[in-house]
């Protein structure tokens, strides 16, 4: 027992190790891709900013390698990332550095063509992080995931994955299957992911829940295209490119729903609408879980980092976002918060729909 417990306690602190110099190295990279853009030098934070995202990033890949032991996902999760499927990626990325060079320089966000504009909410009709295409392009999709890990030192799957452990304790305690005992005696648990992009979560979620039936809408038919190339054939889902104002699902229909990095990106009345349909399509007593950025309240050390985000890319609503309350937001929606946690840069919400 002892050679057990030791083995696993070196193998623990190895993948915290390796996964914060792997942040290190990754940082550089983005920097430089940063200063090749636009010029900027990075500002160091200041000692106690430093101090809290080292310590954040220590207790991201703690909790991660802590949720694989249980077996709450497989190891394979987060073994590696998709480093061929990246590399493929970059002789794109560079590519497109000139378009993105002279949008940041000249701060244009508003160059999608105009005939595509009428068909998507004003909000979203931009180039976001003026990014080629916004989300209305297949290259955009292509390079979404890589631009992602790089922008967060290689965090942002593990964030992502704070996610699964309430959902995969849900779906057992609900005897959904692959779980145990429960009044849903066995059935397939039924998930929806909203704004689910190029698939990247649902890949995950799949891996952790292979019973399940998933679902996944996003607004752009371009990410959903690149969901359909990616998802691995095995895992049941079923994609639909709807907007996530007015989810085209009858009431109750899911026993859970989630969400990750959508709601900074929305006006505060959009996001309130999002989270009242996601409570109208799960079942009372379902689960609803959403994920996005650290607010205000949760870090004032990391406030200049903050502030300093919307700064650098093109994101309108990430200020307001900021400043306001995620779980007041999720209770707002008629919904019971079980849980609020911090993980790393991410926020991550827990509820449920009451049954009466």
């Amino acid at each position: 027992m002892f050679v057990q417990d030791l083995r696993r306690e070196l193998s623990r602190r190895f993948y915290i190790r390796s996964r914060t110099a792997r942040t290190a190295a990754l940082r550089i990279a983005y920097v430089a891709y940063s200063s090749t853009l636009n010029g900027w030098h990075t500002r160091r934070p200041e000692p106690q900013a430093a101090a809290s995202l080292r310590r954040r990033i220590e207790q991201l890949f703690d909790e991660d390698w802590q949720d694989a032991d249980a077996g709450l996902y497989p190891r394979e999760l987060i073994e590696a990332l998709p480093w061929r499927e990246y590399a493929l990626a970059v002789p794109k990325l560079l590519a497109d550095l000139p378009r993105t060079r002279e949008r940041i320089r000249n701060r244009r966000h508003d160059e999608l063509p105009e005939h595509l504009a009428p068909r998507y909410p004003a909000y979203y009709a931009r180039n976001f992080h003026y990014q080629t295409d916004g989300y209305l392009g297949h290259t955009s999709a292509e390079l979404y995931d890589l631009q992602v890990e790089l922008l967060f030192g290689g965090t942002a799957d593990a964030m992502r994955r704070r996610l699964i452990p309430p959902v995969v304790r849900f779906a057992r305690a609900e005897g959904h299957a692959n779980g145990h005992a429960g009044p849903a005696e066995g059935r397939p648990l039924k998930l929806l992911d909203v704004a689910c992009g190029t698939g990247h979560f649902l890949r995950m979620l799949g891996a952790a829940l292979p019973g399940a039936r998933l679902f996944g809408v996003d607004l752009s038919p371009h990410y959903l295209a690149r969901a359909r190339e990616t998802l691995p054939r095995e895992v049941d889902v079923s994609l639909v490119c709807e907007n996530a104002e007015s989810l085209p699902f009858p009431d109750g229909h899911f026993d859970a729903a989630t969400n990750v990095f959508l709601l900074h990106e929305l006006p505060p009345e959009v996001r309130a609408r999002i989270l009242a349909e996601m409570t109208r399509v799960v079942r009372p007593g379902g689960l609803v879980v959403v994920a996005d950025s650290l607010q205000l309240r949760d870090a004032p050390e990391l406030h200049h980092e903050l502030h300093a985000f919307p700064d650098r890319f093109h994101e309108p609503y990430y200020p307001s976002y900021i400043r306001d309350d995620l779980a007041g937001r999720v209770r707002e929606a008629s919904l019971e918060v079980c849980e609020e946690r911090l993980a790393f840069l991410t926020k991550v919400v827990v509820a449920r729909r009451p049954v009466s």
